[in-house]
C-alpha cells in the first residue's frame, strides 16, 4: 500500500487540489494529513487561495481514501464541515514496521513518544526533513501551503521506503524504514 502523507494545508484551496493532484499522479492508495486543515493560524500569512469551505469540498470527495490528525489550528466546529473525523494520533504497522503519526505540536524530534517505533512522522513545523537516529526514522513532510523554506513537500510512502519530495516531483530526500 502506498501512502502520500502531508500537512498543513492552513485552508489553502490552492495547495489542496496541487496536493490531490500529487495524490492522483503517485498512485497512493490514501492520503494521511497531519494536521493545520482549514484554519491559517494567528501567526501565519493567508495561504493562496485561503478557502478552508473549498479545501473542506476537496478532501470530502475522498473522504474513503483520507485519515486526518487533527493539529494545534483544527477545532472540533471544524468537524462541521467534514464527512471525516479528526484524530488525534495514529499508528501503522507497514511490511513490519512500526510508525507512529501525530502534528507535532507535542511529539517531534525532541520529544519522542515512549512506545518503541520505528519511525516517526509529524508535520506542525513547516520544514520537510528525513533523519536517522540509529534505526529510528524521523519525518516531517513540510507545509504543503506556508512553507518556512519556501519549498512545498509532502511525503510518499511505499513499503519501508519513505520519500520526500517537493511539488515539482523532485525527491529531496530517502529512507528505508526498520533497516
Amino acid at each position: 500500500m502506498k501512502f502520500l502523507i502531508a500537512s498543513d494545508l492552513h485552508g489553502s484551496g490552492y495547495y489542496c487540489r496541487l496536493l490531490l493532484d500529487k495524490f492522483s499522479e503517485e498512485g497512493a492508495d490514501h492520503l494521511i494529513l497531519l494536521g493545520d486543515i482549514y484554519y491559517h493560524g494567528p501567526r501565519n500569512p493567508l495561504p493562496a487561495e485561503y478557502n478552508p469551505q473549498k479545501v473542506a469540498g476537496l478532501l470530502n470527495g475522498i473522504v474513503d481514501r483520507l485519515t486526518v490528525i487533527k493539529g494545534n489550528c483544527d477545532s472540533d466546529v471544524d468537524t462541521l464541515v467534514s464527512d471525516f473525523d479528526f484524530v488525534p494520533s495514529v499508528q501503522l504497522v507497514v511490511d513490519g514496521a512500526r510508525l507512529f503519526l501525530t502534528h507535532g505540536d507535542k511529539y517531534d524530534k525532541d520529544n519522542l513518544p515512549k512506545n518503541a517505533v520505528d519511525a516517526l512522522i509529524y508535520g506542525h513545523y513547516h520544514v520537510g526533513f528525513i533523519e536517522k537516529r540509529g534505526s529510528l526514522v524521523i519525518a516531517n513532510p513540510g507545509s504543503a501551503a506556508l512553507p518556512k523554506d519556501g519549498r512545498p513537500s509532502y511525503l510518499l510512502l511505499d513499503g519501508r521506503k519513505l520519500y520526500l519530495k517537493d511539488f515539482k516531483g523532485n525527491v529531496v530526500d530517502f529512507a528505508e524504514i526498520g533497516r
